[in-house]
């Protein structure tokens, strides 16, 4: 196994992703929220790279199942029902919902992998389940940081080294590091014993904060809150199926 780890999605073309094993990281927030959205019975998430392709899509299909979510710069785009906040994709709002979802880093990393042979979707809160997957069907595999704005985000490359290691975890097979995947693993042994704190010192998570969403932090922290994996199916994203019992945690006492 080859494992090669990218800090943006600009590193990389997106045909050099083609019919390849992808893991797309945006800690901050898509991740989490794609994960809490799914894990509360959402239908489907449908990643888009722009706010106008988000409203076409949503123009063609039928209006009472579907939800337009996502953010810029953080915050919620005018005119759509949710923001990037996993504390408002509630089962109550959600269960049954197709969810057409752009975010200013996630959603574009997403698209950017669209044609993979297998996307899924991780971040801290379902890291293990991610890592297990990955270790069941052993093969070469790319993780793709969304960063921030274009360059590298600290939690996103920690979170990577995690993944790293948590594959790499009293393997039974020979394991390949590029050199990205070796950076994002040195990257967690300095700052894995802190996961919240490096969370809150990140540039994204500092603006976050600002900005009044605070309280999103600990959520998207959390490790292995959620286990449960999201995959690509086609254009849009589902729970594998054996893990869809999983019930998500009540995130309305940090809201």
């Amino acid at each position: 196994m080859r494992i090669d780890v990218h800090f943006t999605p600009y590193q990389t073309d997106e045909l050099v992703l083609r019919e390849k094993t992808v893991v797309v990281i945006d800690v901050l927030r898509a991740s989490t929220t794609i994960v809490t959205a799914l894990i509360n019975g959402a239908k489907e998430i449908i990643p888009v790279a722009t706010v106008e392709s988000a409203v076409k899509i949503s123009g063609n299909l039928f209006g009472d199942v579907i939800l337009l979510g996502g953010e810029r710069n953080g915050k919620m785009i005018e005119g759509f029902n949710l923001g990037n906040s996993p504390t408002e994709y509630s089962a109550e709002k959600v269960k049954g919902k197709s969810i057409i979802f752009s975010s200013t880093n996630g959603s574009e990393a997403m698209v950017r992998a669209r044609y993979a042979r297998e996307l899924s979707v991780c971040g801290f809160v379902n890291v293990s389940s991610v890592a297990d997957a990955l270790r069941e069907d052993p093969r070469d595999f790319t993780i793709l940081c969304a960063g921030n704005n274009g360059v590298l985000s600290l939690e996103d490359s920690v979170c990577a080294g995690m993944l790293v290691a948590k594959v790499m975890d009293d393997a039974e097979f020979d394991v390949e590091l590029s050199d990205g995947a070796h950076v994002a693993r040195a990257l967690f042994k300095s700052f894995g014993k802190g996961i919240l704190r490096m969370v809150k010192s990140s540039d994204h998570g500092r603006y976050l904060q600002e900005i009044g969403m605070g309280d999103d932090l600990k959520i998207c922290a959390e490790i292995d809150s959620m286990p449960v994996l999201p995959q690509m199916e086609g254009n849009v994203l589902k729970l594998k199926r054996e893990t869809e019992k999983k019930t998500a945690p009540d995130l309305t006492a940090t809201a």
